[in-house]
């Protein structure tokens, strides 16, 4: 019997239309879902694919409203047991804030499998469609549950939790981090490098009713404590600080940071640096500070589950800590 699969779509590069076939204008979301079902049922997939479209946009729109509808549809789907598998076609720049939002907030049931593509439709060359072939092998498998929100890119299969875009424009633009690809996969194969681990896991935070304002804070030399003053003054409930090297910034910020935190803002350090663990009391005395470790998460993702846990009513730092520890 073919697997059932829901396709949620959302726009991003995948439903792009180029300004020139050989150029690199192009608008994202505006080829319609349907439409590219019917390109990819051409190809003759094993596969039944019910489509619902949740938005049209590129990815640097997604929010509150795209998740909540995301999350809602995904639920619906894992419980009703003509689906096999969920497909959510998204856009590549917030693609792992996306999926490390429902991974944190969904259970480790059928398979959810994010999928988009660096050039759009009509691009000569474009990616989109062999990454939606695969799509539909991964979300397919019955091997592929058990694993939490996967995403797919350039024959690469990654966990929610390590992905990450790591270069602008780049065919293989994803990575994985600490832990590399899981899979291989083409239309035909699907190679798996590790079993499953969370087989049959409830979702480890509840969705929450809303999300609250958590903001990025870059680290740059020479820069004074004003910019924290003026994120808190909007009234952010948590703070992520893309630093250097392993999570630093001026005395000046760290002091303000502090203060923060004592006040009862919960403030994570991460790093503006590409891959690398930032660790506890390193250069900074996170213990005396009362800041929290991002560890391997990097500053989206880091923003990602400081607001899954304050929404969660976790504002605690030694309890950030344990979350970010096993993220």
């Amino acid at each position: 019997m073919r697997p059932r699969i829901l396709v949620l779509g959302t726009g991003g590069t995948i439903a792009g239309t180029a300004r020139s076939r050989t150029g690199k204008a192009y608008a994202a979301g505006e080829v319609a879902l349907e439409t590219m079902l019917d390109a990819v049922r051409a190809l003759g997939l094993e596969a039944e694919l019910i489509p619902r479209t949740i938005a049209a946009i590129g990815s640097q729109d997604i929010g509150w409203t795209e998740w909540d509808a995301l999350h809602a549809a995904i639920a619906e789907a894992e419980d009703d047991p003509s689906f096999a598998g969920i497909i959510v076609t998204h856009g590549t720049d917030t693609a792992e804030e996306t999926a490390f939002l429902l991974d944190l907030t969904l259970p480790a049931g059928k398979p959810v499998v994010l999928v988009g593509a660096m050039r759009p439709s009509d691009a000569v060359g474009s990616d989109g469609m062999r990454n939606f072939a695969n799509a539909v092998r991964l979300a397919g498998d019955p091997e592929s549950a058990g694993r939490g929100v996967l995403v797919v890119m350039a024959d690469t299969v990654f966990a929610a939790a390590d992905v990450r875009k790591a270069a602008t424009a780049n065919i293989d633009a994803f990575r994985g981090y600490p832990r590399g690809p899981l899979a291989r996969v083409t239309p035909a194969t699907l190679d798996w490098f590790a079993p499953a681990h969370r087989i049959g896991r409830p979702a480890r935070y509840a969705w929450p009713e809303a999300l609250p304002r958590v903001a990025i804070l870059t680290a740059g030399a020479g820069m004074d404590a004003k910019p924290v003053e003026a994120l808190l003054g909007i009234g952010c409930k948590g703070l992520v600080l893309a630093g250097m090297g392993q999570g630093n910034a001026p005395r000046v910020v760290i002091e303000a940071l502090a203060k923060a935190a004592a006040n009862g803002v919960p403030v994570v350090r991460s790093a503006r640096v590409d891959e690398g663990m930032v660790d506890r009391n390193v250069e900074v005395d996170d213990d005396a500070t009362g800041l929290v470790a991002a560890r391997a998460l990097g500053p989206a993702k880091a923003r990602i589950l400081l607001m899954v846990l304050i929404a969660n009513g976790v504002t605690d730092a030694a309890r950030i800590q344990e979350a970010f520890d096993g993220r």
